[in-house]
């Protein structure tokens, strides 16, 4: 398959799937999570931290206020960035295959915790890894905003029940939500096109998804300017950036 086909399949699919991952916020100027670790050089103050030490139950009972410091400063950097062009062309995407063919006809899936999808003007995305701009209370469960980064001191309270909240993500040995990891297996099933975007198809369930629209037989079209391991599996993969790859397949161009 070559760009020209894979454009024609997007354009006439009646029900389309898109999963992002953190290569869509790059050019936003957001870090990878372990990219962030080193954000003030390695001889920065988080980068004696792994991973696991900030983003696991365990570390957050050992020491939620640590892990709320880093939630907080990542909350901010995402807060300050602006979508860049894959989300407003997704968003696009979106609002013309919803115009075509209504209801159903597009799902947008990311494993990204910056909220930007929605800022960009999409609709409520499928979250995966939940959202790092909300907290989640610890006894009631209940998912809230955070306040504004400029006042904002964590940890959070709860406002329906006072208890304390804790960062609305998934963290490393958590389950991902069922009922949004449903939603996603059945839209890629269902799916005639599927796009994978700035993923590296590494992290599971969500790396298998994108072989549920393979096996229902819809076409899936991978955009990264880096093979991955979905790359000899994809129907058509384009080495590019998520802006730049979307506007090729949308034939949006200048």
């Amino acid at each position: 398959m070559d760009l020209q086909q894979a454009a024609a399949l997007l354009h006439a699919a009646r029900r389309v799937v898109v999963m992002t991952g953190a290569g869509v916020s790059a050019e936003s100027g957001i870090p990878t999570f372990r990219d962030a670790l080193n954000e003030n050089g390695l001889a920065g103050h988080w980068a004696r931290f792994k991973p696991q030490d900030l983003a696991s139950p365990e570390a957050y009972w050992r020491d939620p206020e640590t892990v709320w410091d880093w939630y907080a400063g990542r909350y901010r950097d995402v807060t300050a960035a602006s979508p860049n062009a894959g989300h407003a062309l997704i968003a696009r995407l979106e609002r013309r295959k919803l115009a075509q063919h209504g209801e159903g006809a597009f799902t947008l899936v990311t494993q990204n915790v910056d909220g930007l999808h929605l800022r960009a003007g999409s609709r409520p995305p499928l979250e995966l890894h939940g959202n790092l701009t909300h907290g989640r209370c610890e006894a009631c469960e209940t998912v809230q905003p955070l306040p504004a980064p400029e006042t904002f001191v964590p940890p959070p309270t709860c406002t329906r029940c006072g208890s304390r909240m804790r960062p609305n993500v998934v963290w490393f040995g958590e389950m991902l939500p069922q009922d949004v990891l449903e939603a996603a297996q059945l839209a890629f099933e269902r799916a005639d096109v599927a796009l994978v975007i700035g993923t590296s198809s590494q992290v599971y369930p969500a790396a298998g998804l994108a072989g549920e629209t393979l096996r229902r037989g819809g076409t899936v079209t991978e955009i990264n300017p880096d093979e991955t391991p979905f790359t000899p599996h994809a129907s058509f993969s384009l080495r590019a950036t998520a802006g730049v790859g979307l506007a090729a397949l949308m034939g949006e161009q200048d």
